[in-house]
């Protein structure tokens, strides 16, 4: 297949690494929970999909800094274990990692899947304080389709969200295109979805410190989803800048957010920075 006819949504046929990366973070997520103390399968609703696992910093003590990731996989597949080792870099920052589970297309609806992000983020205001959390000093991290659930717990500019910063990366902020993509036949996103959850049709609380990075070695479509969604929310008012990962792909980028001294993971310490007010707008 040329590349112009592949599929530009379509991971892996744009990552040859894909199958290594999937096995080495899972890999190493199993080590992360392994070594790092933690809570798992947290319930936040009544669903067995809709748990979270929470990740504490080395000398636990109160009001900790509180970072909600939530994980990719176009809505459809990967859960929350998969992703563990993201709560190295978090925890090494000196926050709490939650790490959020929720229910997987198309067994399920977007409306769904939403619903559940932000139940889960109730969650956390209602109940990370007796796990030595502070709710006010709250940040939000995502990938891919994580990045646009992100987005959905401060999409309301009518009230202030809470959320000090956010980090979205590679993330998906018009959904409309994926309705002629291979997730046509793997998740068939409708019209009414594309209209109520795409974040491009969004208006954002304005005081959210936001970051929207993408490998530089993505597909064009996710280069010109973030560049076209930072200039929205510049222009909504928002503290927003672009970050290219340098020579990084849709996964690599993920796979190093857990990894010190590279450039996500650096992106990522400095998002959660922002929930103590260690960082000015950008």
């Amino acid at each position: 297949m040329s590349e112009m006819a592949k599929d530009p949504f379509r991971t892996r046929d744009h990552v040859p690494e894909f199958d290594d990366i999937v096995d080495e973070i899972r890999r190493r997520s199993a080590e992360t929970r392994a070594k790092i103390p933690m809570v798992a399968d947290v319930a936040y609703g009544a669903d067995r999909s809709e748990t979270l696992d929470l990740f504490f910093p080395e000398g636990r003590r109160d009001r900790l800094p509180v970072h909600i990731f939530i994980h990719g996989g176009y809505w459809r597949m990967f859960s929350k274990s998969d992703y563990s080792y993201v709560a190295e870099t978090v925890t090494k920052a000196g926050a709490i990692a939650v790490l959020l589970g929720y229910a997987l297309m198309p067994a399920v609806r977007m409306a769904t899947i939403v619903d559940q992000v932000r139940r889960a983020r109730r969650w956390v205001d209602e109940h990370i304080a007796s796990h030595g959390g502070d709710p006010g000093k709250l940040t939000v991290s995502g990938h891919s389709a994580g990045a646009h659930l992100a987005t959905m717990l401060f999409d309301d500019d009518s009230r202030p969200s809470g959320i000090k910063g956010a980090l979205l990366l590679g993330g998906i902020y018009d959904l409309k295109p994926l309705q002629t993509s291979f997730l046509a036949n793997e998740i068939a996103i409708t019209d009414e979805e594309v209209r109520r959850y795409s974040p491009i049709n969004h208006r954002f609380d304005p005081s959210v410190l936001v970051e929207v990075a993408v490998g530089a070695d993505e597909t064009l479509p996710f280069h010109r989803g973030a560049a076209t969604f930072t200039d929205s929310l510049k222009q909504q008012g928002l503290s927003a800048s672009q970050t290219n990962i340098v020579a990084a792909n849709h996964m690599s980028s993920i796979r190093d957010i857990g990894l010190a001294g590279t450039q996500t993971a650096a992106l990522l310490t400095k998002t959660v920075g922002r929930g103590r007010g260690l960082d000015q707008p950008l």
